[in-house]
């Protein structure tokens, strides 16, 4: 019987949605008989439980920071266990929107123009907007640099940025973008391969956390993509370059605006949502993959060293 020991919970402000993840997860697997689950929270027994229970394979459904930032992933390289998702670098890349944003701009990926400011270095408002209207039109984005599941984010006026600023206080930094209008489209990549791609329209101004994760909200899920089959290879063939360049493993999923004929690479996410919601397990869906089988496929990428 193999061991899963499925981390979840933890203490990022996306802790709902990974518990949420885990339920899901939890109750396809033990479906079968072939599997003895433990779930653990990343708290102080967290060591002593893994130790003890010595799994074949920890199923990491952390969301967010110290989930997918590379700090669970530097304790399971610690203890030599397998685990899924991507690795310690990968996973710290990712997560920093600012350092991926930069390997992106390297491999001539596009992506929305930004600039990185620390809080703590933000001018008076009269200087702070003057500098912004230099480099940018309104509206903007402006969002945490380490954060997931659009935490945070908010698209700004120029009535409203300076308002908007204060509530990201708790950041160190924080990335203001180019706002891109346009239609959302998000890539998964399974296993080195282009698993499928998926269009969301939200009835909020843009895909955000309620979005994503209310059902309320009523966004609209809508596969296939309604763009050409160059179209579909072009923005596939940027979600599998992000992926390689990162070194992710396993399932991840990139975010993209399309605009006016061009591909914008928002984010890649090494850690994506696995709810009754969540955008991975519906594109494996409609290619005919379960979700135990999604899971299972996510379990045999897991590894360790990499």
């Amino acid at each position: 019987m193999k061991k899963i020991f499925i981390l979840a919970g933890g203490y990022s402000k996306e802790r709902e949605i990974s518990l949420r993840t885990a339920k899901s997860v939890h109750q396809e697997l033990r479906k079968d008989n072939d599997y003895n689950i433990k779930i653990q929270e990343p708290n102080g027994q967290f060591i002593k439980h893994l130790r003890k229970f010595k799994p074949d394979v920890v199923l990491n459904l952390l969301h967010g920071r110290y989930g997918e930032d590379g700090y669970v992933q530097s304790i399971l390289e610690t203890e030599k266990v397998k685990y899924t998702h991507s690795g310690v670098l990968s996973s710290a890349l990712a997560m920093d929107k600012d350092l991926s944003k930069k390997i992106f701009i390297k491999n001539k990926i596009l992506t929305p123009k930004y600039l990185k400011f620390s809080y703590n270095k933000i001018l008076k408002k009269n200087i702070f907007l003057k500098l912004i209207n230099s480099k940018f039109t309104f509206p903007v984005i402006i969002k945490p640099i380490n954060e997931g599941s659009s935490v945070n984010v908010f698209i700004c006026t120029r009535k409203n940025i300076f308002s908007n600023i204060q509530k990201l206080k708790e950041y160190g930094e924080i990335l203001i973008e180019k706002y891109i209008p346009g239609r959302e489209i998000q890539v998964a990549v399974l296993s080195e391969k282009v698993l499928g791609a998926i269009e969301l329209k939200p009835r909020r101004r843009f895909y955000d956390f309620q979005a994503k994760y209310n059902p309320k909200a009523k966004t609209q899920h809508i596969i296939p993509v309604d763009i050409t089959k160059k179209q579909m290879e072009k923005v596939s063939y940027i979600a599998l370059k992000a992926h390689k360049l990162l070194k992710c493993r396993g399932v991840s999923r990139s975010d993209f605006r399309f605009y006016k004929n061009k591909f914008y690479l928002l984010e890649t996410n090494t850690q994506p949502g696995m709810t009754s919601l969540s955008l991975v397990p519906e594109i494996a869906r409609y290619k005919d993959i379960t979700f135990k089988n999604l899971i299972k496929k996510i379990m045999e990428d897991a590894s360790i060293n990499k």
